[in-house]
């Protein structure tokens, strides 16, 4: 009986120590643009065989779209919150004006997205591109999470 509490006892230590670093530093949630598009990159550059130099034209095309999507996503949050209050006081008129900004706002995620991978898709030889359109969603395209849960974007496909 003394043997298991010998080897459970370190066993159960070690793990509750792994726990407590693990909580002490959680990974950033969503991750920072940046990140992001480096990650998205990456896997692009696994699938399609980037170059280099496609690779770098990647990285502005993608941080430029970051860079404004970050802007309508904290647009889209102050909707969200509004929205929200108009819910509480039951006003029609701002719910209606809060909808009305929601929808223009996810129209412009949408144009983002989609002027980035157009701009992407001209950089690439054309098998790349015919690798590019066979792609699911998980890459081609964005989702947009909300209340409801996530909402797919567009994917190129034939």
């Amino acid at each position: 009986m003394k043997r298991k509490g010998i080897v459970l006892r370190p066993l159960l230590v070690f793990t509750l120590g792994l726990l407590a670093l693990s909580a002490q530093n959680p990974p950033p949630f969503p991750p920072d643009p940046e990140t992001m598009v480096q990650h998205r990159i990456r896997r692009l550059t696994t699938l399609l065989s980037l170059t280099s130099a496609q690779q770098t034209q990647a990285l502005s095309i993608f941080s430029k779209s970051e860079t404004s999507v970050s802007n309508v996503f904290e647009r889209m949050k102050t909707a969200h919150e509004d929205l929200q209050g108009a819910v509480k006081k039951n006003d029609v008129n701002a719910i209606d004006a809060a909808a009305t900004t929601i929808g223009n706002l996810t129209k412009e995620l949408t144009a983002d997205h989609a002027l980035a991978d157009a701009a992407f898709y001209q950089i690439l030889t054309p098998d790349q591109q015919t690798k590019f359109a066979e792609l699911d969603g998980g890459v081609v395209g964005f989702a947009v999470a909300g209340p409801g849960g996530p909402v797919q974007g567009y994917s190129i496909h034939k």
